[in-house]
């Protein structure tokens, strides 16, 4: 908890519990530190996807236990239907949404959700299958900006992710705790699903989840280094203007490819006020015609206008570019987002 606040946690906070033993084991323990510390208790949040027959009972039952305990819990369910494909997506982003919503409207700032170690290892590999960069593969954050737009100003904190699995069941077995294992979690339709079950694999070939993780911290730092260098390059080479943006193409398309390129994304959300990068093929196709010069009559690309900027507002001589928000973002520009 001292490294988590540190890293811009707040207390008082809720806390992401599914009933598993990894949500039910971060409950307790914040419950315990917040004793130690006088602080307020954590508050529970559940969500009940009415995705399994007995999920209603198994929300109604853990918030039950939390009181018993003393803590205030709270059920939010996800009404309406339910996709038939992309399941695991679709109830990640509806679990946010009905946590984020909760958080903002009773003011908490942070919600604490129990990643751990071996998530940590898993992730990585995930993306390392979709294809992933530097970003994708880069570690999870101990703290980090909720993951929904509509949430701006709220924390995800993960105080366990340098924790194994098996020490918070060994924790809650001390209690004397009884936990859920949701079906969905050895569910091979789902890729995460099948990960786990290839570990005893990946262990005989001397892959473990410690060292796929170690992997994802020297990534977490790689892309650190990266944003402070385009942080610098736009310094230099870009200036604000209303709602749009200048850029010096020369400088932008002399600098280190995945420098130039991240400095390019940033730019372009910022101008767009989109949270999320550009699909990287555009956003390199984007860069090549910069380089080239061959931006003619403009491009269009997440919600943005790239054009040349005109002689009388070339700040940056007459390779400068003009950056300014789409009048009517046009259906490939909609669909240009990772």
């Amino acid at each position: 908890m001292e490294g988590a606040l540190a890293a811009g946690a707040e207390w008082p906070a809720a806390v992401a519990v599914s009933g598993g033993a990894d949500s039910l084991a971060l409950l307790f323990l914040l419950a315990e530190w917040a004793v130690a510390q006088g602080q307020p208790q954590p508050v529970l949040l559940t969500v009940d996807h009415g995705l399994q027959p007995e999920s209603q009972r198994v929300a109604s039952e853990l918030v039950k236990h939390a009181t018993e305990q003393g803590l205030k819990g709270h059920v939010l369910r996800w009404a309406g239907r339910k996709p038939l494909t992309d399941i695991e997506a679709a109830a990640r982003e509806a679990r946010y949404r009905l946590m984020g919503a909760w958080c903002r409207k009773n003011g908490l700032r942070c919600l604490f959700v129990a990643h751990t170690l071996e998530d940590q290892a898993e992730t990585f590999l995930m993306r390392l299958m979709r294809g992933s960069g530097v970003d994708g593969l880069a570690a999870m954050a101990p703290v980090a900006p909720f993951p929904l737009p509509a949430c701006e100003g709220l924390r995800i904190a993960r105080p366990l992710l340098t924790v194994h699995r098996a020490r918070l069941r060994t924790f809650l077995v001390a209690r004397k705790e009884a936990w859920f294992d949701d079906p969905m979690n050895a569910d091979p339709r789902f890729t995460r699903a099948r990960l786990r079950k290839a570990w005893p694999t990946f262990l005989e070939l001397g892959l473990s989840a410690d060292r796929v993780a170690a992997a994802a911290g020297h990534l977490a730092r790689a892309r650190l280094a990266l944003d402070g260098a385009a942080s610098e390059l736009l310094a230099r080479a870009s200036r604000s203007e209303g709602a749009g943006a200048y850029l010096d193409a020369l400088a932008i398309s002399a600098a280190p490819e995945e420098i130039g390129l991240r400095a390019l994304a940033r730019v372009l959300m910022k101008v767009s006020g989109r949270p999320y990068r550009p699909r990287f093929d555009r956003l390199e196709r984007l860069a090549v015609a910069i380089r080239l010069g061959k931006l003619k009559g403009g491009r269009t690309l997440h919600g943005c206008c790239i054009r040349p900027a005109p002689k009388r507002l070339a700040c940056f001589g007459l390779q400068t570019v003009h950056v300014a928000p789409e009048a009517k973002p046009s259906r490939r520009a909609r669909e240009g987002a990772d």
